[in-house]
């Protein structure tokens, strides 16, 4: 597993953005000598340029579209009967079919909470997968460029980012591990509701 860091990063445009004009204007680039053993890694570049990474994203976002598909389909009927329901006069009936299309609707809504933590455990599965994949890719990269420290690239302001390993990574990921397939997750419902 990755080693987390914890850091408030900020893009080079945001920080840019908040300093005035004049401190723009004489900002230099920050470089500086190489750091012997200092080395760099962005999990998330990582994840984002690898091509199993881009396979596991657009498998999830088809995931996530026929999950949002699959409620829907059932989510426009029942704002069809509401709207109906709605045009009949109050009278004890119309209060019966109201508590029963509240019903359902309550029970849409525990599928639609159900089916997104079904996406999720998808997506950290996945993600889990691909990290297991480039841990021992990382451990290579880092032994090779004699690093002795490793730090996440995105808490990193500025430096010499010589000893960043993260396209090292990538290139031995996508030489490993080319594609990944994996289906929607199942959970129980009882575990689904036990979670909220």
């Amino acid at each position: 597993m990755f080693l987390r860091i914890l850091s408030v990063s900020l893009s080079a445009a945001a920080v840019m953005a908040a300093l005035p004009a004049a401190a723009q204007t004489q900002a230099q680039p920050l470089g500086g000598s190489v750091v012997p053993g200092v080395c760099l890694l962005s999990r998330e570049a990582v994840f984002a340029n690898a091509v199993a990474g881009r396979a596991a994203s657009a498998r999830l976002a088809e995931l996530t579209q026929a999950a949002q598909a699959e409620v829907e389909a059932e989510r426009q009927p029942l704002e069809a009967e509401l709207r109906a329901l709605e045009a009949q006069p109050d009278d004890a009936a119309r209060r019966q079919k109201a508590e029963a299309l509240s019903v359902r609707w309550q029970a849409l809504q525990q599928k639609a909470g159900h089916v997104s933590q079904e996406v999720e455990a998808t997506r950290v599965k996945a993600m889990e997968r691909i990290a297991n994949e480039a841990q021992p890719l990382i451990a290579q990269a880092y032994a090779a460029k004699s690093c002795g420290l490793l730090l996440d690239r995105n808490s990193a302001l500025g430096g010499n980012f010589a000893n960043d390993l993260t396209a090292d990574v990538v290139q031995a990921l996508d030489a490993r591990l080319s594609t990944i397939t994996f289906e929607r997750e199942r959970l129980p419902q009882a575990t689904a509701q036990a979670a909220r």
